[in-house]
């Protein structure tokens, strides 16, 4: 039976039957939901750095001293050259990602240009630009916005212990912005924060409860002077598979994307066997602060493993 199908206390419960079944078995179900496509996305940190959020494992955020090059928002050509290359290197969906609470007015009218530029370049343009209002939401819209990320980060009961400079309840209500506007959602966790083995099923579950069209997985990477620096042994390559597993089973419709972290924290086996049973899509190439993997690579991996390429 679907956890999808029955009640959030009976789905919770199943879930965590599922997650606490040997591995085997765990990998088994996730397949069901699992396509041979994969599709590849990528991105441009267009704005780095001197946000004013307290997320605890952000290296970008200006609550803690961090050695991280910054910049201010991009050119818009600097966006144009990196999405022709995110192109050739497979990718059909490339967003504009920047730090900060939310866009300011002032930065509306590039943002849009930037988007309808994108898909000039016959890309599906995305974005993660932090917390909307619903105007800023239509906005988007108007420009041609195809899809907006906008992760939960973790759990909803676990949330107060990654930030307190904004609630669980604003991070949905922007994303209730956008879906009222009409533009797909992309809203995934970070795993390995410390949170147990409940709330990352509870993830599972407050994701299932939005119905995002893609679910970008990121795996912690400690980074020097942020409260999770030393956060490195909280969680292990097998719970990072079960906990892959139990997204995809309780979110099958979605495509369930490696994100950031996953070089570090995953063996090339392991990546293999999360491609195999439960993950559908790769952000391809670097991420914000940290270095990814050479699309090239993750191409030779999907032909080892009988998988094609969405396009």
């Amino acid at each position: 039976m679907c956890p999808l199908e029955v009640s959030a206390g009976v789905r919770k419960e199943e879930l965590l039957k599922l997650y606490n079944a040997p591995l085997d078995k765990l990998l088994a179900e996730a397949e069901k939901y699992n396509s041979n496509t994969v599709e590849f996305c990528s991105l441009i940190s267009a704005r780095t750095g001197k946000c004013s959020e307290s997320c605890r494992y952000c290296a970008q955020s200006s609550h803690y001293m961090t050695d991280i090059f910054t910049h201010p928002l991009v050119k818009i050509e600097d966006v144009i050259k990196t999405a022709k290359e995110a192109k050739e290197n497979g990718a059909t969906r490339f967003a504009i990602v920047t730090s900060g609470r939310g866009p300011s007015k002032a930065d509306m009218p590039l943002m849009c240009e930037m988007i309808k530029e994108i898909n000039k370049l016959g890309l599906k343009s995305c974005a993660s630009l932090g917390l909307l209002t619903r105007e800023m939401a239509l906005q988007f819209k108007e420009a041609g916005l195809v899809r907006y990320h906008h992760n939960i980060n973790t759990s909803r009961s676990y949330h107060p212990e990654i930030t307190t400079t904004h609630t669980f309840e604003d991070r949905v209500q922007t994303i209730n912005f956008i879906k009222e506007a009409g533009i797909e959602i992309c809203s995934g966790v970070i795993i390995g924060m410390g949170e147990s083995v409940e709330q990352r099923v509870e993830m599972a579950l407050n994701l299932a409860e939005i119905q995002p069209n893609s679910i970008p997985v990121n795996f912690l990477t400690p980074i020097k002077g942020t409260p999770f620096e030393n956060y490195g042994d909280k969680i292990d390559e097998e719970h990072i598979l079960r906990t892959l597993a139990v997204i995809k089973i309780a979110n099958p419709n979605s495509v369930v994307r490696f994100a950031g972290g996953r070089k570090l924290r995953l063996s090339k086996e392991n990546r293999e066997k999360a491609l195999k049973y439960a993950v559908n899509g790769i952000l391809i190439g670097n991420y914000l602060t940290t270095t990814g993997i050479e699309p090239k690579e993750d191409l030779e991996t999907l032909a080892k493993l009988g998988k094609k390429l969405y396009v």
